[in-house]
C-alpha cells in the first residue's frame, strides 16, 4: 500500500472553482483499479495551499492512473487554476 501526497497552490479567488474540480477528479479517482481511499485538505496558514492524500494499492495502480486520460483530462482543468506545478511525493511504510 502506498500514500500520494499532492501539494497544489491555487490562484487567489479560484478557490470555489478549484474545489468543484478537484472534488470530481477524486470522484473519478476512486473507479481506479487499486484506488483505497483519499481525502483532499487546505493548509491552515495558507488557503491557497490544497493537499490531497491519497491511497493506492501499489505504485503500478497509482502510475496507470496518473497516466490514465481521465486524470490528464481533470489536469487539463486544473492546471489553469494553479501558480506552480503540483508536487507529487509517493509515501510507503
Amino acid at each position: 500500500m502506498i500514500r500520494v501526497l499532492i501539494e497544489r497552490y491555487i490562484a487567489d479567488d479560484l478557490a470555489d472553482h478549484y474545489e468543484k474540480a478537484a472534488r470530481a477528479t477524486l470522484t473519478k479517482a476512486m473507479q481506479a483499479h487499486g484506488f483505497i481511499s483519499g481525502e483532499a485538505l487546505h493548509d491552515t496558514q495558507n488557503p491557497n495551499h490544497r493537499v490531497v492524500l491519497a491511497t493506492f494499492r501499489t505504485i503500478q495502480d497509482w502510475q496507470r492512473w496518473a497516466r490514465s486520460g481521465e486524470r490528464q483530462e481533470a489536469m487539463a482543468t486544473i492546471n489553469p487554476m494553479l501558480t506552480s506545478d503540483e508536487k507529487i511525493t509517493l509515501l510507503e511504510h
